[in-house]
């Protein structure tokens, strides 16, 4: 992907694509590899676009606490590089994805007094709380077959490629109450599956209204 094809980066000219373009870097990531961990200190302005990331905090015993999932086109994180603080989560990757690395001290100098950056950055820390309501509102409001139901719909390419322990994760539900789910809804005609777990919605409305009160 071209800079230039990047919305964030549409308010500006072409000698300031060229200069963005001389400090930046497309990396490829493959599945389960980590863009950062909590407590590494941030050298990049990251730009998620190919793929989808998880950000999660670990407990001193080791427990996923997930946070939420970004997906392209996406700032991650950008809040440290503003604050120069460590990531106080860690981003691994739930499928293959491309990054639009930027150098951020260069960024910073050169670029965050253009008007359309910043107004595209205020939109992203914007979308960044909304994200994080409706996971809050979800895990307060929610019960278990809603959660899942809400899954499907909205990442079904997921549903598909992730392993099931890592939905649960996700969810913030137990592995056998996802698989206990999952039997009800095929039992009720909801979703198909086949062997290889590819998705096939049976009654689209129905899984809808489980979450849509």
């Amino acid at each position: 992907m071209l800079i230039k094809e990047i919305p964030f980066f549409s308010g500006l000219n072409d000698e300031d694509l060229k200069r963005l373009e001389n400090i930046s870097v497309i990396k490829s990531y493959k599945k389960d590899e980590f863009l950062f961990m909590e407590g590494d200190e941030p050298q990049w302005f990251n730009v998620l676009v190919k793929g989808t990331i998880k950000i999660y905090k670990s407990t001193p015993k080791g427990k996923e606490i997930f946070l939420h999932t970004l997906r392209p086109i996406s700032l991650v994180a950008e809040l440290v590089n503003f604050e120069n603080i460590p990531y106080p989560a860690s981003g691994v990757f739930l499928n293959n994805a491309e990054v639009l690395r930027i150098n951020y001290n260069k960024f910073k100098t050169d670029f965050l007094s253009n008007p359309s950056i910043c107004f595209e950055l205020l939109k992203s820390l914007s979308q960044k709380l909304r994200i994080m309501n409706g996971v809050l509102q979800n895990e307060l409001t929610l019960k278990s077959d809603a959660k899942v139901a809400k899954f499907i719909v909205e990442n079904p390419d997921l549903f598909s490629t992730i392993k099931h322990t890592q939905i649960a994760s996700i969810l913030n539900i137990a592995p056998e109450t996802l698989s206990r789910t999952i039997s009800q809804f095929k039992q009720q005609g909801i979703i198909k599956l086949d062997d290889n777990l590819n998705l096939t919605f049976k009654d689209n409305e129905k899984l809808i209204s489980l979450f849509n009160i």
